[in-house]
């Protein structure tokens, strides 16, 4: 089953290499999508965020969803030391970059729920597989049509931060003015969760956040920074021989 739709703004794809798991299961997975972004987008004004932002929704009040969402965006925020924060001043309340991940591995969890073994839900360039090994590509940071590196996935998630689909749209929290330090920043986690929300808390620290994100458990880093030099942990899996290809 292979099937591709546009949600939150960006190209999701979905494809499960599972016999058994049929349309309905990816119908699921795309209704999930829909309903997070009508309920956590803060570009749609009778959104669950624009009403917590505009003041009309107590903090207390809110979903069990979107306290999970912005408990992670308050450990990232402490975490950080303020670089990452969804509540930057004259902007309002945008949890966007721990949203995508957290409801693409919410969808993850639906397809393994179904039993679904070998699969790949790729959400704008940030990946949630099993079943591998995939291979998946890394843009080059200043060549649209280049890479400049390929990973192998076997089971988890990779997801990259960087400057070249958005321009400078991350924020220093510390500093209230863009994150220029590094050109990009690919994480690999066990869970698109935090592989997206480590990848944009560490790419708001600059390039301090290399050596944050490489600390952690779990994680493995590559990086270009803002002098195009190259930063990659040990572990981080580049691939070394053909795979199905995921990205």
């Amino acid at each position: 089953m292979h099937r591709v739709e546009h949600v939150m703004g960006f190209p999701v794809s979905l494809r499960v290499d599972d016999a058994h798991v049929g349309e309905e299961t990816a119908d699921a997975v795309f209704a999930w999508l829909r309903e997070v972004d009508a309920r956590f987008s803060p570009f749609k004004p009778d959104s669950e965020v624009s009403r917590l932002s505009r003041g009309e929704l107590a903090e207390g009040a809110v979903s069990a969803d979107l306290r999970t969402v912005l408990d992670l965006c308050e450990h990232y925020r402490v975490a950080t030391a303020g670089a990452f924060d969804i509540r930057l001043p004259g902007r309002g309340l945008d949890p966007c970059a721990v949203v995508k991940g957290w409801s693409v591995q919410r969808a993850a969890e639906l397809l393994t729920a179904v039993g679904a073994r070998r699969f790949v839900l790729n959400a704008g360039g940030d990946v949630v597989a099993a079943g591998g090994p995939w291979r998946v590509g890394v843009r080059h940071p200043e060549h649209a049509d280049r890479l400049c590196t390929v990973l192998e996935l076997t089971h988890g998630a990779v997801a990259t931060s960087a400057r070249y689909e958005r321009g400078d749209h991350i924020i220093d929290g510390r500093t209230g003015r863009p994150a220029t330090g590094l050109l990009s920043l690919t994480v690999v986690a066990d869970t698109l969760t935090e592989a997206d929300s480590v990848a944009t808390a560490a790419f708001a620290m600059g390039a301090e956040g290399v050596d944050w994100a490489a600390s952690l458990d779990g994680c493995e880093v590559f990086a270009v920074d803002a002098d195009r030099r190259v930063l990659r942990t040990p572990g981080f899996p580049t691939a070394s021989a053909p795979a199905s290809s995921a990205a």
